[in-house]
């Protein structure tokens, strides 16, 4: 490994790629997600709740901005105060919340970051003169010496977002428009505005999220209403009053009771927790928040809504369906047993972890008030064993979660599953004797013709009050077991041109040419996107028995791929040792 790779980190060129591709890379399990938020605060009790929720997770999150604005709930105002109103009552608990975990900034510095969109509906706030303190915001921010993705979650109407991505286009060079709004990944809570498909249809490479049309079809609102299978319990207005509302000091006397629904503005921002299931550059892989799948929804024009609907111009991230069987205890005998119903819509992807993350809430309700030793902490998840692996079909594998341990001392339960949708092999994986063990000792890896991906999550819940969770990702890909097996390439092997893939990336799977040549017994050459353009060149390159090592620069981080001979006209490989990859050779006629 070269001198220049070790220093620069994995890590850090992970957060490189992920500006110059405007695709999405793994998130860091280090790093705090970035965060502003735009609500139409004072609409209805929803928005005031997710704030008060929000305020228990800023030491896990980077919050960056409060803005206030518009929807068509609310066309005509903006209501600041509310936020600044939570922000004092969090004020009043931050010292204590600080004896449970670090991080929970001053209750002045979250004030700083609230401000105001235009009191105006819509694309009326949005074009020349248009400019707010809030629009104004997200591009300072956007500018900020900041390589991590810039998360803009939206509980009303965006059309403050909207003046912000105007006045870019207007005002900036081509390029830096193009760097700043690759910063962006946007999550808007359905369409409050007419501002919304403007801004999908006038910035077509932007990272969005949305459910567009009725509410109780879209994926976030599985927060709050009521499913077959599902814990509703939780969700009820005695269990927000009872671990919410009564007896949690200044947050909880101001959570307001149920309106309309409960926070369903907050699966905007569950996904950026880091819980270690959640991995927000991947929408498709699931979370709290839910999961996506990239495409662009269908269009029926016998539907209406209170936004005018009209057909999507091109894909972005919304509804996806899981299956799923509910879990439950156990009387006697194996504690953990699966329900008798499956269920199976957009729906799922979030309810399926509505009680985890329910009373993730409720604990840190509890640290605004009591101290250390009477409340309640996260296990903290931990494998004996890589968080991906590569196996042949057919080979035995093991999952282990043994090393997994809990602050507080409290006993653990352990469950493993297959979150099928979450990867690409179509078929379940039995996990045997029993999932709910530390370790399952032996997977058996199914046969495959191409290879395919599957993960399991790994479920540690404690035994404390209430009881919380927390989980680990294992991604295993499965190759084929008939492949030539190959022991020798020489340099000139991979002389040539080359398309190479990288797979798995969160917005779709990306291509770039290498032509590669020999001089002076070293190979070097150039590194194009599609259409021909050079885009980067090798700076270096390690030749091993049947593999290549290339290393190359984009704006002077360096990024490692290695590639492996497969047969004579194709190569597999690793993009900085965790995204895969395929080649195949370009043939001249």
């Amino acid at each position: 490994m070269k001198t220049k790779f070790k220093q620069a980190g994995r890590m850090l060129t992970v957060c490189i790629m992920m500006l110059l591709w405007r695709i999405p890379a793994m998130a860091q399990p280090v790093a705090k997600h970035r965060l502003i938020v735009i609500t139409d605060i004072g609409n209805e009790p929803d928005d005031f709740m997710s704030m008060v929720r929000l305020m228990l997770y800023t030491n896990e999150i980077d919050i960056e901005g409060l803005i206030a604005s518009t929807s068509i709930h609310q066309s005509k105002k903006v209501s600041p105060e509310l936020i600044e109103k939570v922000i004092h009552a969090y004020g009043k608990v931050q010292p204590n919340l600080l004896k449970h975990e670090p991080g929970f900034p001053p209750a002045q510095k979250l004030a700083g970051l609230v401000k105001k969109g235009l009191p105006l509906y819509g694309m009326e706030g949005v074009g020349k003169g248009k400019d707010s303190e809030g629009s104004e915001w997200i591009i300072r921010m956007l500018e900020k010496a900041d390589n991590r993705p810039l998360w803009v979650t939206v509980w009303g109407g965006p059309n403050v977002l909207a003046q912000t991505l105007w006045k870019i286009r207007e005002t900036k060079s081509e390029g830096e428009a193009k760097r700043l709004i690759n910063k962006l990944r946007v999550y808007t809570i359905s369409d409050q505005d007419n501002s919304g498909p403007w801004i999908r249809k006038n910035f077509p490479d932007l990272f969005y999220i949305a459910s567009p049309g009725s509410y109780d079809a879209a994926t976030w609102s599985a927060i709050l209403h009521v499913f077959p299978g599902a814990n509703n319990e939780v969700i009820s207005n005695d269990w927000l009053s009872h671990n919410i509302q009564e007896g949690h000091g200044p947050l909880g006397t101001i959570y307001p009771d149920v309106s309309f629904g409960m926070e369903g503005d907050t699966p905007s921002w569950l996904s950026l927790i880091p819980n270690g299931m959640n991995e927000p550059e991947h929408p498709n892989w699931g979370g709290w928040g839910g999961r996506y799948e990239f495409y662009k929804p269908p269009f029926d024009p016998k539907k209406k809504w209170i936004v005018p609907l009209e057909e999507e111009t091109r894909p972005f991230w919304t509804n996806a369906d899981d299956e799923y069987t509910p879990w439950m205890k156990g009387k006697w005998g194996r504690a953990m047993v699966k329900d008798t119903g499956t269920y199976k819509d957009n729906h799922v992807t979030i309810w399926r972890w509505r009680e985890d993350f329910q009373n993730d809430f409720a604990a840190r309700m509890m640290w605004c008030t009591k101290d250390y030793k009477s409340s309640n902490h996260p296990p903290v998840a931990k494998l004996a064993m890589p968080e991906k692996l590569t196996v042949k079909s057919g080979e035995i594998f093991s999952l282990d979660g043994s090393s997994s341990n809990d602050p507080d001392g409290d006993a653990l339960s352990f469950l493993w599953s297959q979150y099928q949708e979450a990867g690409t092999l179509n078929e379940k994986i039995a996990i045997l004797p029993a999932q709910n063990m530390s370790v399952i000792p032996e997977v058996r890896a199914p046969q495959v013709d191409s290879p395919q991906t599957a993960h399991f999550i790994l479920k540690v819940t404690d035994k404390g009050t209430p009881s919380l969770i927390r989980y680990k990702r294992v991604i295993v890909t499965i190759v084929p077991s008939q492949r030539e097996e190959v022991h020798t390439a020489t340099a000139d092997y991979f002389v040539g041109k080359w398309s190479v893939q990288f797979k798995g990336l969160g917005q779709g799977d990306t291509k770039m040419i290498f032509a590669l040549e020999k001089k002076s017994g070293r190979i070097t050459g150039i590194i194009q996107d599609p259409s021909g353009k050079e885009i980067s060149k090798v700076t270096d390159a390690e030749l091993k028995e049947n593999e290549i090592i290339l290393y190359y620069e984009m704006r002077g981080y360096q990024i490692k791929l290695n590639l492996k001979k497969k047969d004579n006209d194709q190569v597999t490989g690793l993009m900085n040792g965790m995204y895969d990859v395929e080649g195949e050779r370009v043939k001249t006629k």
